[in-house]
């Protein structure tokens, strides 16, 4: 009986180790595979990190690209500027020297006006409406013998071709109060009124013929009443008819003048019949009859024309040029002629005299 309760005793711890066994083999096994689970999981949340921050390192960098790309815009901004600003500074510094250097010319010609004698009362012609003329800049009586030539002509009276085409079909009375016929006029006192008492004075106005302002060819502008006598003769002039240059420049070099001052506002618009035979006017159909108007160009071969045939080497030339629409030739012509003579041309200012 003894070995029996052994054999059953043995066989009790014997399955008790085994239970025990697989117990903590199964434990072993849960235990294995939670752990395994975990580490799948961090493993998952490193990548993600990972990831996140590979995504922050990329807005970054571009972030620093576009720092980087800004400023060297910037920089290349401030050094345009900077160069601007040299160039504005020396342009400045420019200005400035020659703002000295008309200062001192201003100085100097302040003194040269102040130390500069005065002109005599004989010296000088007082207008018969009182007063003293001004100067014009430029522009000076002289010469023994002065001829005043003035363009009459219906262009005379206003500047715009319209107005003047009007007045053409206006009355007498009209055509003397255009304005530029009264500015002619006050240009005629100008120049009368600072004649040399010893010079000897001619006025010849011009359209298509000639009209004499004076009693005689000469005047001698000491004579009592002499510039009123002008003056009176001018006041009954109508402007009207062409501008026919050649006879005024006719009358004038019969008198043999030293000094001519011609007051126009263009070059001629009608000439001697016999330029029409002549071969630089073969295209020009109004020197030949068959035509009221004249183009620019007959205007300027009619104007040399009429310059070479005057034959006026020895006299100078002054021209006061007055404004009208449609001939942008006549300042350079009149010019070169002119200054060829030694003489000025003046295109005064429209509130000049």
């Amino acid at each position: 009986m003894k070995r029996r309760r052994r054999s059953e005793g043995f066989n009790l711890a014997f399955l008790d180790i085994m239970s025990c066994g697989l117990g903590a083999m199964v434990l072993v096994f849960v235990l294995v595979k939670y752990d395994v689970s975990d580490s799948n999981a961090e493993a998952n949340n490193l990548i993600a990190e990972i990831q996140l921050l590979e995504s922050q390192q990329v807005e970054l960098q571009q972030t620093l690209d576009q720092l980087r790309n800004t400023s060297q815009s910037e920089t290349e901004k401030i050094k345009k500027l900077k160069e601007k600003l040299a160039q504005i500074q020396q342009g400045l510094s420019k200005k400035e020297f020659n703002l000295n250097n008309k200062r001192g010319e201003l100085t100097a010609l302040k003194n040269s006006i102040a130390t500069r004698p005065i002109a005599n009362k004989d010296d000088l012609i007082e207008d018969d409406r009182g007063g003293e003329e001004n100067y014009l800049i430029g522009l000076k009586v002289e010469g023994s013998r002065i001829a005043v030539l003035v363009d009459s002509s219906a262009s005379m009276t206003d500047e715009k071709l319209l107005n003047i085409i009007r007045r053409k079909n206006s009355s007498i009375q009209n055509k003397k109060q255009g304005p530029k016929w009264l500015r002619t006029k006050k240009i005629v006192r100008w120049l009368l009124t600072r004649t040399p008492k010893v010079s000897q004075l001619s006025v010849l106005a011009f359209n298509d013929s000639i009209h004499s302002l004076g009693e005689t060819e000469w005047v001698s502008v000491n004579t009592d009443g002499a510039l009123k006598g002008f003056y009176e003769k001018l006041d009954s002039i109508v402007p009207a008819g062409a501008t026919n240059l050649h006879k005024g420049l006719q009358a004038v070099s019969r008198l043999n003048a030293t000094d001519i001052y011609i007051i126009t506002d263009g070059l001629p618009t009608t000439g001697e019949s016999n330029y029409s035979h002549l071969n630089p006017f073969s295209g020009c159909s109004s020197l030949l009859g068959s035509s009221k108007s004249i183009s620019g160009e007959c205007r300027v071969k009619l104007f040399r024309q009429t310059v070479q045939d005057a034959g006026l080497t020895d006299v100078k030339i002054n021209v006061i040029l007055l404004p009208i629409e449609g001939d942008p030739s006549a300042v350079n012509e009149y010019w070169s002629w002119a200054a060829s003579t030694g003489g000025l041309v003046i295109s005064p200012a429209v509130n000049w005299p």
